[in-house]
């Protein structure tokens, strides 16, 4: 019988900071995924040498600066798994992630994606006056989110690749035409991402592009309109 497969795919870019704990709790993983791809966006410090240093146990592509979609969407082209999972640079994984998320398939063979909770942290080394600027729930919270995501490869391609348009809203964008197509998702009440917050965060970092959710919400809407 088949075992089903996972690819990991990984976009960093200038993540040599946190990029090795994220590649480390993806190959410790009970189910071990059959490669990890982390795809460099045009990194100008060590983030090459951190990948290459677990040696065969990653791919590491390199491309230049185009965005995190295009890094996503390069990953995606090269993954050979039955099963698609995401990771950001500065996410960890619990260890039992991929299998908690595999055994909902194997119960739910109609799911297409699966979901999991996620505990947000401030990263360690920030000081304590930065730590007061960056709010962290202290809750578990529903992780709709790449890094608490398992999808079967077939339901990704359903949807499409990653619209590399976006500067910060490529998930949301996808995730927003996902919902459109009525994939079936499942939402395990357990953690399974844990989601480091720190100055270079995305959403805090590029802050100004925060208007391309509403654009994204909008683009949604009116393709429903035209469908009724």
């Amino acid at each position: 019988m088949h075992r089903p497969t996972i690819s990991v795919i990984i976009p960093v870019y200038n993540g040599e900071r946190y990029l090795s704990e994220a590649i480390e709790s993806t190959l410790s993983q009970t189910f071990l995924p059959i490669e990890v791809i982390v795809v460099d966006d045009g990194s100008t410090d060590s983030s090459a040498k951190v990948a290459k240093r677990f040696g065969k146990s990653v791919q590491y592509v390199f491309q230049s600066n185009n965005g995190t979609g295009v890094a996503r969407n390069q990953g995606i082209n090269l993954a050979t798994g039955d099963f698609f999972a995401f990771i950001d640079q500065d996410d960890l994984w619990v260890e039992d992630k991929l299998d908690r998320q595999m055994s909902v398939f194997t119960a739910y063979p109609e799911a297409e994606m699966v979901f999991g909770h996620v505990q947000q942290f401030h990263s360690p080394e920030l000081k304590e006056h930065i730590k007061q600027k960056i709010y962290c729930p202290a809750r578990l919270m529903p992780g709709y989110s790449p890094s608490a995501m398992l999808i079967k490869r077939s339901a990704f391609f359903r949807v499409g690749l990653f619209e590399t348009r976006w500067k910060i809203g490529e998930w949301a964008n996808w995730y927003v035409r996902a919902m459109e197509l009525g994939l079936k998702k499942i939402m395990l009440p357990d953690l399974v991402t844990l989601r480091r917050l720190h100055e270079r965060n995305k959403g805090f970092y590029q802050s100004k592009e925060v208007n391309e959710y509403a654009k994204i919400l909008k683009a949604s809407l009116d393709r429903r309109r035209k469908k009724n």
